[in-house]
């Protein structure tokens, strides 16, 4: 298992920007974009949602766009839909490969079993899974995140700025790697206040994905959190979270975002209602893997993004935080020594 030291992220993330829309292609046959530098062919799977998803996929998208803008590398860009059979996800990856592509990246754990399949086929190219530790082999590099220690930290910045002592958190789809958000969260909120209520739940369940995709649900979800006295409402839904600082601006309230710095994607009259984003730095492990193909030594094995190494954090875009910073700090701080152990499960 590898980790990457926080000065090795810090430089990788260095001049980014999240790009949350864009022209993609859902065939991965389509002519590659990008420049003529490096021979590096990278094929990247979105999860639902897709490029435009103003989270978690675009974040994968700025790393490989910031990974074509430095080393000119080719890439191949596809998306999954809503509902769609698991054969889909696999049939997506074995085009990307048999076209050369190498790596072959899959955006979300959902691809686990679908990489599992596909890698053996294709011993002689490299597959970099986001989210999951469920495929693993010689030519399978697992990307992985401690999720429940930044949401450990939005937690406490709920809980210190919550005026009702009611604060929500909202999970796209119910599956082990969003309870690792919710459990953090709720051990963030309750190591500062344990008589603050709060509110939970998902939008859908597996095998329904959509819960990620779907702002409508998401608004529906957040409302009745607001409606029910929360003045702040984190979620880790995806694109379904537009509509949570949708609810969040119709109720006077406040959004947590996630993946991404969620201040700088949503439109310009929900910014005031973005208190803070869990930072989970995916754009980060794209960029680095696919560097890594370029220097001529591939990832492979688990590869962990966690608090010590800058993987996660929380966003400060927006100056809503400012007056809290030194106590989410102190925090952070107790959560590296060891001192303070977050759960990742309930």
């Amino acid at each position: 298992m590898r980790r990457f030291s926080k000065i090795s992220i810090a430089i990788a993330a260095m001049s980014l920007v999240l790009t949350a829309c864009g022209d993609d292609s859902d065939d991965p046959g389509t002519e590659p974009t990008g420049g003529t530098e490096s021979e590096v062919k990278v094929g990247l799977a979105y999860d639902v949602g897709g490029r435009g998803d103003q989270s978690f996929n675009d974040a994968a998208a700025a790393g490989l766009d910031r990974a074509k803008d430095e080393f000119g590398v080719d890439a191949s860009e596809s998306e999954a839909s809503d509902g769609e059979p698991e054969s889909a996800r696999e049939e997506r990856l074995i085009q990307m490969a048999e076209a050369g592509f190498n790596p072959v990246i899959g955006v979300g754990f959902a691809y686990a079993p679908a990489v599992a399949k596909v890698a053996p086929q294709f011993p002689d190219t490299q597959f970099g899974l986001i989210d999951s530790t469920d495929a693993t082999g010689d030519n399978i590099a697992n990307l992985v995140f401690t999720e429940h220690e930044g949401s450990f930290l939005v937690g406490v910045a709920a809980a210190l700025k919550s005026e009702t002592k009611n604060v929500g958190f909202i999970g796209g789809v119910n599956v082990p790697l969003i309870t690792k958000f919710e459990a953090g969260f709720e051990a963030g909120v309750k190591a500062v206040d344990p008589s603050i209520k709060i509110q939970s739940t998902y939008l859908t369940q597996p095998p329904d994905f959509s819960g990620f995709g779907d702002p409508a649900k998401g608004k529906t979800a957040a409302e009745g959190m607001f409606d029910g006295g929360a003045d702040i409402v984190y979620h880790a839904a995806g694109g379904s979270g537009l509509g949570v600082f949708q609810a969040a601006k119709a109720a006077g309230g406040l959004g947590i975002g996630v993946d991404s710095d969620q201040y700088n994607t949503v439109p310009a009259d929900l910014q005031p209602v973005v208190m803070t984003s869990m930072l989970k730095k995916v754009d980060v492990a794209v960029y680095d893997y696919i560097k890594s193909f370029v220097d001529g030594e591939p990832l492979s094995g688990e590869v962990v993004f966690d608090l010590e190494a800058g993987g996660v954090d929380y966003s400060t875009t927006g100056g809503q935080v400012d007056d809290i910073a030194d106590q989410l700090d102190d925090y952070k701080e107790k959560i590296i020594s060891g001192e303070i152990e977050v759960p990742s499960s309930k």
